[in-house]
């Protein structure tokens, strides 16, 4: 050490204090600056992405809680959709059977007014028989009561008889 210091020269140091002090003064210049400002170029990078990143993810939620909420509209309409097609169906079974009950009424009153003048025509033809059948008799019984003669005088004399006694 004790060489170093017995070899020591002041212009010596001095001029390498100078010569790093401008070593110093250019890589300050020349390549710090542009470091600094590629490592601050890049922080504001990383920066920016990490932003973008928080947007994004923000975004995201946004669009996840809008989809939810557009799904939930749509199962709502879909059950309301539903809901209105139970009420017609229902409301369209309920007409048809109301018809069908009407037209059944109606095959009903008509089967009954066929059988009632199917009835009638019945009892009219039965009469019309009954009364060609009773005409028939009589005409029988008149032509055989007739055929005698001692049976038309007899006849004659108790419708005679009948009629005075019915006065």
């Amino acid at each position: 050490m004790e060489t170093l210091l017995n070899d020591f020269s002041v212009g010596l140091f001095f001029m390498q204090a100078l010569i790093l002090l401008i070593i110093i003064l250019l890589m300050r210049k020349f390549a710090w600056k542009p470091i600094l400002d590629a490592l601050q170029s890049r922080e504001d990078g990383i920066q920016e992405a990490l932003d973008a990143a928080d947007s994004a993810k923000l975004e995201m939620q946004n669009l996840n809680a809008s989809n939810e909420k557009l799904l939930q509209e749509a199962r709502l309409e879909r059950d309301s959709m539903l809901k209105e097609a139970r009420e017609m169906k229902d409301q369209m079974i309920t007409a048809a059977k109301d018809e069908a009950q009407v037209q059944a009424n109606s095959m009903i009153e008509q089967a009954k007014d066929a059988i009632e003048n199917e009835k009638k025509s019945a009892i009219a033809e039965l009469k019309t028989q009954v009364a060609s059948l009773s005409i028939e008799i009589a005409e029988k019984v008149v032509r055989q009561e007739l055929a005698n003669k001692d049976k038309q005088m007899e006849l004659v004399e108790s419708m005679l008889g009948e009629a005075t006694l019915s006065n």
